[in-house]
């Protein structure tokens, strides 16, 4: 009986030490968390935020005026920049015209020199020849050609008598006199329109310098407002995820304490119930279980059917439409349109481009090769058969005008400062239809389909009508 007892005693001793080393082992391990932040901290922090987030707000509405003045700046230059065209257009034609009154002069002055030479040859015959000329020794007798032409002419009017050549002479004197002058003119036009030329780019490149500057400012200003904002953010979100994490660690490690009390509770139950059942089995009175004893209980099977089971599979395709795009003749406006949409992405170039497709920017943009609004839309139509002119101001006065309700594909659309003011209008694109309009936008920036927007418009032409 002892003797069971004290079995008993070392099955539960062994049995309770056994659950209380497995109960009370080294907890589980757990990354420690950062160091848990203060109220005060976190206040601090959040005041910050607020205070970053009212500073971006009570300045938003500077930048968007800011905003405004970038973009009246970039209106101006591109009308600066319009009107220089304007001006060089004026001075190639005007370099023109002083070029063929020059040539005009040329010949006029061999054609009178030639009849000098005819002048001189027939006084000389009638001299000679006794001719009853009276007047030939007067003009013989004259210091030069235009003396010559005087005497000529005063003899004429006195009534003595005058040959076809004498009048030739004259009339071909006046009209190189004339033409003489037509040159001058038109070269001091020209020279004129150079300067103005010149002068109207200096502005223009002035202005679009400035306008680039201010839209340089207002992008560093918004960026160090958001990096402002951003970082105060981050300074909030990373005490309060401190905070949560010391939180969830100390949530996890009360967790962890109470499963460890729950299984060592779990441990004496199970270590006191196999000292009882020891205990029990050394004792001589302890009833024996029958050898022919046995546990009953049928025997359950249960038989799983399986049922095979079919995935069907749907396949779906895309329809796509093969038909080639502007199949068949295409008119001006798909010619047009397609040439520009040749050139998408291409860097937009301040001044460049034209009739023969991309080409080199004017200061700012010297050595950048790529297209102006004006230029893609010069090129667009060029391709297509159509001449128009340069700058786009100069486009929509030249060519039929089309209502907005009327726009179709391959027209080109106008914006203005003042939309009931043509001679205001800066920016020209080619309308694409389903509200989309191709055009190069503006510096720093490539040609491009963008959506039709209407504050501005100025209105449309149609080049292939």
């Amino acid at each position: 009986m002892e003797r069971g007892r004290r079995t008993a005693g070392r099955v539960l001793g062994v049995a309770v030490a056994g659950a209380l080393a497995f109960g009370l082992g080294p907890a589980t391990a757990w990354a420690a968390p950062p160091p848990n932040p203060s109220d005060s901290d976190i206040s601090a922090a959040q005041a910050e935020k607020d205070a970053a987030a009212a500073e971006v707000g009570a300045i938003s509405a500077q930048l968007a005026a800011a905003q405004s003045q970038v973009d009246a700046a970039r209106a101006a230059s591109a009308l600066a920049l319009d009107e220089y065209q304007a001006k060089a257009a004026e001075y190639d034609a005007a370099q023109l015209a002083a070029d063929t009154a020059a040539a005009a002069a040329v010949q006029a002055t061999a054609d009178l020199d030639a009849s000098r030479q005819d002048l001189a040859d027939f006084a000389r015959t009638s001299y000679i020849e006794g001719s009853t000329f009276q007047g030939a020794a007067a003009l013989l007798s004259a210091d030069g050609p235009a003396q010559m032409i005087e005497r000529a002419a005063l003899l004429e009017a006195s009534g003595a008598n005058s040959s076809d050549v004498v009048d030739t002479t004259r009339v071909l004197q006046q009209q190189a006199t004339a033409a003489d002058l037509a040159a001058r003119d038109a070269l001091t036009v020209a020279d004129g329109l150079k300067q103005e030329a010149a002068t109207a780019l200096s502005a223009a490149q002035a202005s679009e310098t400035s306008a680039r500057s201010q839209a340089a400012a207002l992008a560093d200003q918004q960026v160090a407002l958001n990096e402002q904002l951003q970082q105060a953010q981050q300074t909030l979100l990373g005490l309060e995820g401190a905070r949560k994490a010391n939180e969830e660690y100390a949530a996890a490690q009360a967790a962890l304490a109470r499963q460890q009390a729950r299984d060592q509770e779990a441990a004496r139950a199970a270590a006191e119930a196999a000292a009882r059942r020891a205990a029990s089995a050394s004792s001589p009175t302890a009833s024996r279980p029958s050898s022919s004893s046995s546990s009953g209980g049928g025997s359950s099977s249960s038989g799983s059917s399986s049922s095979s089971s079919s995935k069907s599979s749907t396949a779906t395709s895309s329809t796509v439409d093969t038909t080639p795009a502007g199949s068949g003749s295409a008119g001006a406006a798909e010619t047009a349109i397609s040439a520009g949409m040749r050139y998408l992405g291409t860097t937009y170039a301040w001044g460049g481009g034209g009739t023969k497709g991309p080409g080199p920017g004017i200061a700012p943009d010297e050595g950048v090769v790529g297209f102006d609004c004006s230029g893609l839309t010069q090129y667009a139509y060029a391709r297509a058969g159509i001449s128009i002119p340069r700058n786009s101001r100069a486009q929509y006065a030249a060519l039929p005008k089309v209502g907005r309700s009327d726009l179709q594909a391959g027209d080109l659309v106008f914006w203005a400062t003042s939309p009931g003011d043509p001679s205001t209008i800066y920016h020209v694109g080619i309308y694409l239809g389903g509200n989309k309009v191709l055009h190069a936008p503006q510096s720093n920036d490539v040609v491009k389909v963008s959506t039709m927007w209407w504050g501005g418009y100025a209105g449309a032409v149609r080049p292939s009508a």
